[in-house]
């Protein structure tokens, strides 16, 4: 039944009248959730380094697909809060490219998707970014690349990192990850020979990224790098 439902989400959105996920545009022809400018956006992205500044302790280098603005930024909107599942396979694939970047050329990679809150999943219906990275990893495969996925981390409640400053971020991110017991010993053995790259939809200070590689690498699991699909663009105050 689980199966049939996430097929459904998925067919509804193609099918059934719906807003453009990028410019949120109606009345429009889509294909995959997206008007053909929005799209035409979207596939004119290319990945590339970004690093916030300043760069918290432990950080990883960093890859995103552009930065979280225009039809970038409605789109991830539109899949995490506003119930449009249906989009995970297109993001997924952008992430996918966004992976093949950061791990520098085709090779054995180990995908870590950062986990979210219990609370988080439960009011998006399910782990978002679990969804994009069984489809960064299906797109990556069909590319002929040699693809793990692993979730040996669980996370912590913590508060709404939208309601937060950088201090309160870096806080909160400190501790809110754990290993799952009994984990670490077969990731790292899942580990050897391949690119740990880390998976999230956006970075904004990097702490969250720096709290998992943290925790990974005291476990004995070295992250390659960080992959994500946009970067908030820090406006400096006048």
């Amino acid at each position: 039944m689980a199966v049939l439902a996430g097929v459904w989400a998925e067919l509804t959105d193609l099918v059934l009248p719906a807003e453009c996920a990028g410019c949120r545009g109606e009345r429009l022809p889509l294909r995959q959730g997206a008007c053909p400018g929005c799209a035409a956006a979207l596939r004119a992205l290319r990945p590339t380094s970004v690093r916030p500044t300043p760069a918290p302790p432990g950080l990883p280098r960093c890859v995103a697909l552009g930065s979280y603005q225009g039809a970038l930024r409605e789109s991830i909107l539109s899949y995490k809060e506003r119930g449009r599942h249906g989009l995970a396979r297109p993001l997924g694939r952008l992430l996918a490219e966004v992976v093949a970047e950061a791990a520098g050329g085709r090779r054995p990679v180990l995908l870590v998707p950062v986990p979210a809150t219990a609370r988080a999943a439960r009011a998006r219906h399910g782990d978002h970014l679990r969804r994009l990275t069984r489809h960064a990893a299906a797109r990556l495969r069909a590319a002929g690349w040699p693809v793990a996925v692993a979730q040996p981390l669980r996370a912590l409640p913590r508060p709404d990192s939208a309601t937060l400053d950088s201090a309160g971020r870096a806080a909160a991110a400190r501790d809110a990850f754990r290993l799952r017991v009994g984990r670490a010993g077969g990731v790292r053995r899942g580990a050897a020979g391949r690119a740990v790259v880390l998976l999230d939809d956006i970075v904004t200070t990097g702490v969250t990224l720096a709290a998992v590689a943290r925790r990974l690498e005291t476990a004995g699991i070295p992250v390659y790098a960080a992959a994500v699909l946009a970067a908030t663009v820090r406006r400096s105050r006048a």
